[in-house]
């Protein structure tokens, strides 16, 4: 039976990134996998330097929110090979906790990216609400749902995240463009 391939993402369980690398498995026939939960693009690259990793899977771009600075920054750093390039779909939801009401929602965390993907729909339906940029949209979700984050919080995160963290959706597809690709990288040594 062959090795199985570690891959890591910039991001934890029920990131993007993490829907990034499942679906570049399934196109590439990769079978025997596993996913390391590395959260920034910088521990990616890092464990990819470290050889704990095979494969590294990071977003760079996105059709509306530009380029993702994080991982710039991190790929200053380090050096690697582009194995391959590809984008996916990304659909962002608002998500609160389920014993909050919608009009108790005071602030909305998110990953920056994500932040930027949605401002126009923020500015409309929640300009009174402060907003936080956090490191990771899954992340965001899991604090949330155990309490690290604020209970009157509400996160934009990935639709998977209301099952894996028991919250419950506000309202789906809020970035701005009906079509929002974000392109992500493969890297490798």
């Amino acid at each position: 039976m062959p090795k199985k391939i570690k891959i890591g993402v910039m991001g934890g369980v029920g990131s993007f990134s993490e829907q990034a690398a499942n679906y570049y498995c399934l196109k590439e026939k990769i079978k025997n996998y596993q996913i390391e939960y590395l959260i920034t693009a910088e521990n990616v690259l890092k464990g990819l330097k470290n050889k704990k990793i095979d494969k590294g899977i990071f977003p760079i771009e996105n059709s509306n929110g530009g380029i993702v600075l994080e991982a710039v920054y991190a790929m200053a750093k380090y050096n690697f090979k582009i194995e391959n390039m590809f984008e996916i779909d990304i659909s962002h939801c608002l998500l609160k906790r389920k014993d909050v009401k919608i009009g108790e929602i005071k602030k909305i965390a998110s990953h920056q990216q994500a932040l930027r993907q949605c401002r126009m729909y923020l500015k409309r339906k929640w300009q009174n609400a402060d907003l936080e940029e956090y490191k990771d949209t899954a992340e965001a979700a899991r604090d949330l749902s155990t309490g690290k984050l604020d209970k009157n919080a509400g996160v934009i995160a990935n639709k998977i995240c209301a099952t894996l963290y028991d919250l419950e959706i506000v309202e789906e597809g809020v970035q701005d463009l009906k079509f929002n690709f974000t392109t992500f990288v493969v890297a490798k040594n």
